[in-house]
């Protein structure tokens, strides 16, 4: 006996549709099907099992009560288009759907025969899953319907067919309609002009029988002369470096340099700051490079603290809207943007609404590295590509007159018609950081290269990097305290700073003393939950420096609680990612408070006022992005599924400046996690093809 349906309510966020008053849609719920009310509650029962969200189940729920003839693979779609968008996709691949639905997926054995079993009793072919989607009245074929507020759409070539959730195809468009008109727009400049400052900034140009161009120096001389441009690299490629020389380009080819408008933005507090004193630092040792050119260090006094792009944006709470968009554009000429792989789609539109026509963007980021945990791989859409290059004939001609690099034929551009973008994509490929074990480890995991990682991690040498595939907690727990072998960077480091607090004047000294010492050693987590996830080996590491008589952690609050904030909250100047340390203050007697660093710059807030926050003894990898540690553990839980991929190791390894330590609680999860490579289902780059109107 089937049980009585509740109706659920899906946020009307969710899609961009008022799911409570849709003209086309809203109609007296007539007789269901018995398939569609059977495949229902299959799909509520998989919600029970924690194999889909509740979400995913309610949305195909919604659909079958506004529109009863819904055909069950249409509900199905529905139910996998919603449970792929909390994994990070911007649409759903239909064509893998009704390939391998288990696999794209990626459940569990018991659910996947599951699935597989439902799977059988679906249309075996593609066009009938389609044809399905286009009678639904929920959905609009972007390709024959007009639009009629459809909640879902169907979009993409005959051959591979993706649904989406229509704000995520909003954004889509308006992300590559943005991108295209940006990229079309072009700023008049010499190439002489370009040529001799730039020989004043990074020195004569090499050698035109040089293997390798100088990308930095390329880099610069595309994006100077275009409304946006992409700096992609590894870490030690000098990204921000670059960034620094462009900047002072810009500040030297402006007619009023003084009026020039700089902005600088990253997607978390730690990366805002370390963009700031890059930008800076590199700026300053200009001065002589362009020293009766113009006045560098007071047009570096001019550019304000980077800001999260949150807070550039003016975020407001309780929605999803900003306080600048098309409307009220940002007032800024140029914004540079670190750490772009960690932007999502929603953001990118957003962030391309709220910028004038007539700004440069200039987006730097690792390709390679984790994307965003919202839907969107908006940096690693943009350069699927830019290993390889693609410049046009015209770009090739630019860069020998204006850079001084001849690019060898294997990065000319293969189309007639290459991407305008491309033209404006630069990857930088030379490390000067990650030249050891580090790099040699990053490397072969980035290559998926499993022989290469095993030989890694065995070489002569390899001290700096080491991997424990059988380890324990209480390895784990070793390494959080005592560090590793001839390594001082662990916790105790920083409890023992704090142990030495000084009387008097000193008291600012000592708290950045206690905070950098802290930064020194981080276990990063690929998973939340768990004895192997960030909150419960929060819970082991407390505990661990309790019992070694480092900590004293009596109820919520405790000097030397280090945390996260978890929300951004632009009233009191913390921001989603931030890391604080909980330390008394100068004033003996006074109530704990908690403290961040930003560059040189100290502040601290009451803990009475820090409402979303959580100990961050470790953290996962993903809001580990934007730092770096001198010893950092990556800790692999033993059932990881599609979570345990190469991105997650890759950006876990780059984390780390002098020593890199994976523990494993079995052999393979480092094997797996590199043969598996994190796909993410999007639209964008065909919308950036320049057939596409």
């Amino acid at each position: 006996m089937t049980p009585p349906r509740t109706r659920t309510t899906v946020p009307p966020e969710q899609t961009g549709f008022d799911f409570d008053a849709p003209p086309a849609l809203a109609q007296p719920a007539a007789t269901v099907s018995p398939s569609a009310a059977d495949l229902c509650q299959q799909l509520t029962a998989w919600s029970e099992a924690g194999w889909l969200r509740r979400l995913d189940s309610a949305l195909a729920a919604f659909v079958r009560d506004t529109d009863p003839q819904a055909a069950p693979a249409v509900l199905f779609a529905v139910a996998a288009l919603a449970h792929m968008e909390g994994r990070g996709h911007t649409c759903l691949s239909l064509a893998s759907l009704v390939s391998d639905a288990a696999a794209l997926l990626g459940w569990p054995e018991p659910a996947r025969q599951a699935c597989e079993a439902l799977r059988a009793t679906l249309p075996p072919h593609l066009p009938d899953w389609v044809a399905a989607l286009r009678a639904s009245p929920a959905v609009r074929d972007a390709g024959r319907a007009p639009d009629g507020g459809q909640p879902f759409v169907l979009a993409g070539p005959d051959a591979a067919p993706r649904l989406y959730l229509r704000r995520y195809w909003d954004h889509e468009r308006l992300v590559a309609q943005q991108l295209r008109e940006r990229a079309a727009r072009s700023w008049p400049v010499d190439p002489t002009t370009v040529r001799g400052l730039l020989d004043r900034l990074f020195g004569s140009a090499p050698q035109a029988d040089v293997a390798e161009p100088d990308w930095q120096r390329l880099a610069c001389a595309v994006a100077v002369r275009s409304g946006v441009s992409v700096i992609t690299g590894g870490p030690g490629t000098g990204k921000t470096y670059t960034a620094a020389r462009l900047l002072a380009l810009l500040f030297a080819l402006a007619e009023e340099p003084d009026r020039l408008r700089v902005a600088l933005a990253a997607p978390t507090g730690k990366a805002a700051a370390r963009l700031k004193q890059s930008i800076d630092t590199s700026l300053q040792g200009l001065a002589q490079a362009l020293d009766g050119h113009l006045d560098l260090p007071a047009l570096t006094q001019r550019i304000g603290a980077a800001r999260t792009l949150h807070a550039l944006l003016g975020a407001r709470p309780d929605t999803r809207r900003m306080q600048h968009d098309a409307t009220h554009p940002l007032d800024v000429d140029v914004l540079i943007v670190d750490e772009a792989s960690m932007i999502h789609l929603e953001m990118m539109s957003s962030l391309l609404q709220a910028l004038p026509p007539s700004a440069r963007l200039i987006l730097l980021g690792d390709k390679d590295q984790l994307a965003s945990v919202e839907a969107g791989a908006v940096l690693g859409d943009l350069c699927r590509d830019a290993e390889a290059g693609g410049y046009s004939p015209e770009t090739v001609r630019y860069a020998e007159t204006a850079a001084g690099q001849v690019l060898p034929e294997r990065f000319h551009a293969v189309h007639r018609a290459p991407p305008p973008l491309a033209q404006q994509t630069v990857m930088l490929r030379q490390s000067r950081r990650f030249g050891g074990p580090i790099g040699q480890l990053a490397r072969a995991v980035n290559a998926g290269d499993v022989a290469r990682v095993r030989e890694a991690l065995g070489a002569p040498g390899a001290g700096a990097v080491a991997a424990q595939e059988r380890a324990t907690p209480a390895d784990v727990l070793h390494l959080a305290v005592h560090g590793r072998p001839g390594g001082e960077a662990c916790y105790r480091a920083y409890l023992d700073v704090m142990a030495r607090r000084p009387a008097g004047s000193d008291h600012e000294d000592w708290v950045k003393a206690a905070l950098r010492a802290f930064e020194r050693f981080r276990l990063l987590c690929a998973v939340r939950e768990g004895d192997w996830g960030a909150l419960g080996l929060n819970r082991l590491v407390e505990r661990a420096l309790a019992q070694a008589g480092l900590l004293s952690p009596r109820g919520e609050w405790y000097v030397g609680r280090p945390v996260m904030v978890t929300r951004n909250d632009p009233a009191l100047g913390v921001f989603n990612g931030d890391i604080g340390l909980t330390l008394p203050p100068a004033t003996p007697g006074g109530a704990l408070r908690v403290w961040f660093l930003d560059g040189d710059q100290l502040r601290s807030v009451g803990v009475s006022r820090l409402a979303h926050v959580e100990t961050a003894f470790a953290m996962t990898v993903h809001k580990s992005q934007g730092s770096e540690f001198e010893h950092t553990v990556l800790v692999l839980p033993p059932h990881g599924g599609a979570l345990l991929n190469r991105e997650l190791v890759y950006t876990g390894i780059t984390r780390a400046r002098e020593a890199f330590t994976l523990m494993a609680p079995q052999p393979g999860l480092l094997t797996q996690a590199t043969q598996q490579p994190t796909y993410r289902a999007s639209g964008l780059l065909d919308l950036l093809r320049p057939s596409r109107s």
